[in-house]
């Protein structure tokens, strides 16, 4: 196996790039024998030992050498598993025996001589090689070589240089694995004196190297396993694992070995032994580990993790992205075929219910009725113009001054579509044949049947009608098309006509739709930006939306704060609500904005697992007096991150909800509250009475949940959605809410303050554990109160109390007393609604208005 290794100048190497096909070796060598024992000492000393005593080389080489050889020389370490210099190998490679049979005894002597030289056996006696002819100046003759015999002296040179550099490069291969050999073994001994069972070559770890990891069997729990393995990864177990086998090496003392290639990310190796079963030498339990110097740093691989698992996100959005497009492409192709066959299928039925109406009239239709009407001319075709004449004194509208055609086509499919006023025809054929008149009737395409009536006016305006008996007039339209060709074809335009309104009922679906999520999202841009630019006058950021992975400079006007007047102002930083793995920023003493207001400013590297980013001041580096927000901190957003915000759990607790059972705008705020913040991604619940007189219709998937007892009474828990939101209702046996009514009970607030009560310990006993209860009103507000003084000692500690105040006309003592004990009050105004959900959402939720 071919082993690279950087000499550490054993051995003067100067190659001199003389005339083509010229090479010169001038060789001085001396012996160093090798020593019984050998310290690190020794191996320091060992290149000055080399250079007095050992082989001192002056090389010149050809150009041809260096152009053809350089590359295989200056090559790096393999970067594979296999180990090398392993097993009692010879260090005359397969290769120069290959050489010695093909050149002959003259050119093995040679090799073996040079190989001899190098393990310390004998000297190389100093040699020099002449391979071109020159004149002879004292002479003065010259020897003229024709072509031939020049070409072939050329060839020999070029040979014999081939044959001299393969010698050369394997000299050189030999002293490098003899040098490597002599400080192995010299480490070996050193980690046996001070008891080490395990050491690596080279000692100094580097980033994208090789290293060989020995292992002494002898001073191991693997003592007497035949196999030995090597199990590891990198940076804490956390980076590349790898498993190798070990082979015995030829050190004396039961000495095993591997190559591991150290990769550029790594910063430390952690490694065990074992057998390949469950035989382990794991360092007493605290496992092997070796620094890597000249790489990256703790912090640099947390960073270049978090830029892998960024990258790793993109890919898998990207992925997640293309997957959804294609499910949505296939969705649409099966509905779009759906649509199809609906509309086909209502074309077929539609069609077959106009020739089922139109029978009727085709059995009444005639060519002509004798003395009364008739069609001229008489072959008419569709689309053509024809004449319908009609002999007045026939009927009732004889003494009629006007007369009027009111009709239309096919069994009157269309209703009324032909209005016209007839003329006299003065049309005497036969005086005996009556009083004629006419009008030209357009007969379209499609029509199968004319259906009329005859009166003296126009519609609305006629009094006297001639309508056949009640029967109607029908005039049969010649087709030339067979009857079902025709009415295949009008089953064809139906369907076109059905795929046409689904088109434009689609598309106007679509735009709605693309309207409504832009107008919502532009709401939620302006409110944030709104928000942002509402505390201006104390903090904001440039830019105003920080982005994860980027530097944000942080702008603050302490003369609005508690540090107005301070000489000094500090900024205290870290992210994710303090929680970030790096902890908080160091403190940084604040700066002088440029833009000469009395704003200051600080700036600060933004990690890619961000979404908040959170800060105090203070006016000195070691604390003093703060600017925490009144407790609360501030906290902004940031956007970009690989990591998201955890979400929250809400839980309101509210006797009105619409639509089921509303009685004024608290309805309305606990339904749209709760959906918006679900909006958000955030998981929210609502613990509601469930009344008898409940708009059950509004509830979906409503089921049987649980039962629990408290207050002396069974209360079954049933739950469903209601505008896409989670509510479980309360149903307490006792018959509490089985009034028929929301208010109105003389014991309302008996009633209600049980409901708490019950809500409470539907938590407590369903081991739910809330981020924020709240609360809305009078109706509910024993909330805040009954968690404080009962339930913040069983459990849920971590849950904060909002109010909500929705009416001051009621209550207002129980109002009163649930602002003393809520953690966070606020107001909802029906004027307002809309602008205050939204501002108290964004607050609370994504701005991380949390306690």
């Amino acid at each position: 196996m071919e082993v690279c290794w950087q000499i550490q100048r054993p051995a003067s190497l100067r190659p001199v790039f003389q005339e083509k096909g010229r090479l010169k070796i001038n060789t001085s060598t001396g012996f160093l024998p090798r020593p019984k024992s050998c310290s690190f000492s020794t191996i320091a000393s060992l290149e000055n030992q080399y250079n007095s005593n050992g082989f001192l080389h002056q090389i010149t080489a050809s150009a041809d050498f260096s152009r053809k050889k350089q590359g295989r020389m200056a090559a790096p370490g393999p970067k594979s598993s296999s180990p090398r210099g392993f097993g009692r190998r010879t260090t005359v490679g397969s290769s120069q025996k290959r050489a010695q049979k093909k050149n002959g005894e003259k050119d093995s002597n040679a090799t073996s001589t040079v190989t001899n030289e190098v393990l310390g056996v004998t000297k190389l006696p100093e040699a020099k090689v002449d391979v071109q002819k020159q004149d002879s100046v004292a002479s003065g003759e010259r020897n003229v070589l024709d072509r031939s015999e020049s070409e072939d002296g050329i060839d020999r040179l070029d040979k014999k240089a081939t044959k001299d550099d393969a010698l050369l490069e394997q000299k050189l291969k030999v002293e490098r694995e003899y040098l490597r050999r002599q400080e192995i073994e010299a480490l070996a001994e050193e980690s046996l004196a001070r008891g080490d069972r395990m050491f690596v070559h080279p000692l100094t770890v580097k980033p994208d190297e090789d290293i060989e990891v020995f292992f002494n069997r002898n001073l191991s729990t693997l003592n007497y396993e035949p196999d030995i393995l090597i199990m590891g990864a990198f940076n804490d177990w956390r980076w590349k694992s790898f498993t190798r086998r070990l082979e015995k090496t030829w050190i004396h003392g039961d000495w095993w070995s591997c190559l591991l290639h150290i990769p550029k990310e790594a910063y430390k190796m952690d490694f065990v032994f074992f057998n390949g079963q469950s035989v382990y030498d794991n360092n007493d339990s605290k496992d092997f580990c070796v620094d890597v110097k000249g790489g990256m740093d703790k912090v640099e691989f947390e960073n270049f993790l978090l830029e892998e698992k960024w990258r790793e996100q993109e890919k898998l959005a990207k992925e997640e992205a293309e997957r959804e497009r294609q499910e949505e492409e296939k969705r649409r192709v099966e509905a779009r075929k759906a649509a199809i066959e609906a509309d086909r299928a209502q074309a077929k039925a539609e069609t077959q219910k106009r020739r089922e109406m139109l029978q009727p009239a085709l059995q009444k239709a005639v060519i002509s009725a004798e003395n009364v009407w008739y069609i001229g001319p008489s072959d008419l075709k569709v689309e053509d113009k024809v004449k319908l004449y009609y002999n007045k004194s026939s009927g009732p509208l004889a003494n009629s001054k006007e007369i009027w055609l009111h009709g239309g086509f096919n069994n009157w499919a269309d209703g009324l579509s032909i209005v016209e006023k007839l003329v006299d025809a003065e049309l005497k054929v036969n005086p005996k044949s009556g009083d004629w008149w006419f009008t030209e009737v357009i007969v379209p395409d499609g029509a199968l049947v004319i259906d009329w009536v005859f009166a003296d006016g126009p519609p609305n305006g006629a009094v006297l009608y001639d309508n056949n008996s009640h029967q109607d007039f029908h005039a049969l339209v010649p087709r030339r098309t067979p009857e079902e060709t025709y009415w295949l074809e009008e089953e064809n335009l139906m369907f076109k006509k059905l795929q046409e309104e689904r088109r434009l009922k689609e598309e106007a679906i679509r735009v709605k739709m693309e309207k409504t999520a832009r107008l919502k999202a532009e709401a939620k841009e302006r409110t944030l930006k709104k928000f942002l630019l509402s505390q201006k006058d104390v903090v904001y950021t440039e830019p105003l939306e920080i982005q994860a992975g980027s530097p944000v400079t942080v702008f603050y006007n302490p003369s609005n704060t508690v540090l107005n007047g301070k000489p000094e102002v500090w900024f205290r930083g870290s992210f994710n609500r303090w929680t970030h793995r790096l902890g908080p920023l160091p403190p940084q003493k604040m700066e002088a904005a440029d833009d000469g207001s009395s704003h200051m400013k600080t700036s600060a590297k933004v990690p890619l697992d961000a979404y908040m980013m959170d800060f105090v001041f203070s006016e000195r580096e070691d604390g003093g007096i703060f600017d925490n927000r009144n407790g609360l901190d501030y906290h902004l957003p940031v956007v970009g991150g690989i990591a998201k915000e955890p979400p929250l759990h809400v839980v309101h607790i509210a006797v009105e909800m619409a639509p089921i059972a509303k009685v004024g705008g608290l309805g309305d705020v606990v339904t749209s509250l709760s959906r918006a913040v679900q909006e958000l991604n955030h998981n929210v619940d609502i613990i509601f009475p469930k009344y008898d007189c409940l708009k059950h219709n509004f509830v979906k998937d409503l089921q049987f949940n649980r039962s629990y007892h408290w207050g002396g009474t069974e209360i079954k828990v049933w739950h469903g959605k209601v505008e896409g939101l989670s509510v479980y209702f309360l149903d307490p046996q006792n018959g509490l809410f089985q009034r028929g009514c929301v208010y109105g009970c003389a014991d309302d607030a008996g009633r209600f303050g049980f409901f708490c009560h019950a809500a409470l310990e539907f938590l407590l006993q369903g081991g739910l554990h809330p981020d924020i209860l709240h609360c809305h009103d009078w109706s509910s507000a024993p909330v805040s109160w009954l968690f404080k003084d009962h339930y913040t000692h069983y459990g849920l500690i971590k849950t904060r109390v909002v109010f909500t105040i929705h009416n001051l006309e009621f209550g207002a003592n129980a109002i009163g007393k649930a602002m003393t004990f809520a953690d966070r009050a606020t107001t909802a105004s029906l004027k307002k609604f809309s602008f205050r959900i939204s501002v108290t959402t964004t607050r609370w939720f994504t701005l991380g208005f949390f306690f």
